[in-house]
């Protein structure tokens, strides 16, 4: 039987990935870990986390949900995937790939990073380099 605490994205136990990331494991930081990373790859809202969470009777608050997650993407165990200036999506697919975005239902699908060709990009400016580069489709259906 399976350990309720391992995560099937990588065989290790939420426990085991927030101290390997440097997070202290809180109560509240393991609850929502065990929510985010039970299910594979995916893309949650803090407010559906948060509706997850609460349906689960974890008892935290909207906040606690969105430090956790910047805190989570900021040790690299999730990545944030910016639509606008008031929509956030975080990813539990930390690898290079891209995305559509459906527009109506505010649906999130991956694109494997094969499947979109870059052919040329500026130079990063003041010496900056470019670590990364993420591709938004979005499709009305």
């Amino acid at each position: 039987m399976r350990n309720k605490k391992t995560s099937p994205l990588s065989g290790v136990t939420v426990l085991e990935r927030l101290r390997d990331a440097g997070l202290r494991p809180t109560r509240q930081r393991l609850a929502l870990a065990k929510i985010l990373f039970a299910r594979g790859h995916r893309h949650v809202s803090a407010e559906q986390l948060f509706n997850e969470a609460k349906s689960s009777r974890v008892d935290v608050s909207l906040a606690t949900v969105y430090n956790a997650l910047h805190d989570f993407t900021g040790k690299g165990l999730l990545r944030e995937i910016s639509i606008d200036s008031s929509s956030s999506y975080f990813d539990t697919n930390t690898g290079n790939h891209h995305h559509f975005y459906f527009e109506r239902s505010g649906h999130l699908e991956d694109i494997p990073s094969e499947h979109v060709n870059i052919s040329a990009l500026p130079e990063a400016p003041g010496g900056a380099e470019i670590t990364r580069v993420d591709v938004i489709i979005r499709v009305k259906a």
